[in-house]
């Protein structure tokens, strides 16, 4: 297992939660099909609920599972951390995470090009010190705090890409990031599906 990053008492003093037994994580997740050993199981509620995937997170090796009840299939005896909320637990972490980090925060947003600017960006920055990048495009309300929850405080660079699909988006995220540098790659026609203008779109 990866360097601890969380621990189950300060879990819990962050998310108000209540833990089951002891515990230590290097990681944090979402998603059972990408879960490494060692990393905090969020069990979302989203399109489908993630209680349902407790005991596949623990068979890949999840470290503790953060939900708001004890699922059925849930492994006796296994470090559960029950909370009234597990996306506002995640929106915890996050933002714990941000306030413990000291390295740059780079916030990335714009129309196009926010991925691939983001992947040079990192290449770049790893010649002066550890990155933490967000996954592939995780630029919305879940995948900005999974970045923020996931970067060990230590890092010199941490890397946020920043996305929206509709109004109102970005200011919340950008908040949570607190980015000491920011990079809008473009502000073009791309989000008109949600805007009636690209001025609207530059003013988001």
């Amino acid at each position: 297992m990866k360097n601890a990053l969380w621990n189950s008492k300060e879990v819990a003093e962050v998310t108000g939660g209540k833990n089951t037994v002891d515990w230590t994580a290097s990681g944090v997740s979402i998603d059972t099909r990408t879960l490494e050993k060692g990393d905090i199981f969020v069990a979302l509620t989203q399109n489908r609920d993630g209680h349902d995937f407790v005991a596949e997170g623990f068979r890949q090796g999840a470290a503790a599972a953060i939900v708001s009840y004890i699922p059925n299939n849930a492994p006796r005896g296994k470090p559960l951390l029950i909370v009234k909320d597990v996306r506002l637990a995640l929106r915890a972490l996050a933002s714990f995470g941000r306030r413990r980090f000291k390295g740059k925060v780079i916030g990335i947003t714009g129309s196009v090009g926010k991925t691939s600017s983001k992947e040079m960006l990192a290449t770049v920055l790893s010649c002066f010190g550890k990155v933490t990048a967000s996954e592939k495009s995780f630029n919305n309300h879940l995948g900005v705090p999974l970045t923020l929850a996931r970067t060990p405080p230590d890092d010199k660079f941490m890397i946020v890409e920043i996305g929206m699909s509709n109004r109102k988006e970005i200011a919340p995220l950008s908040e949570l990031a607190r980015p000491d540098i920011a990079l809008i790659t473009d502000v073009s026609e791309a989000h008109l599906a949600s805007f009636r203008n690209v001025k609207q779109i530059a003013k988001e």
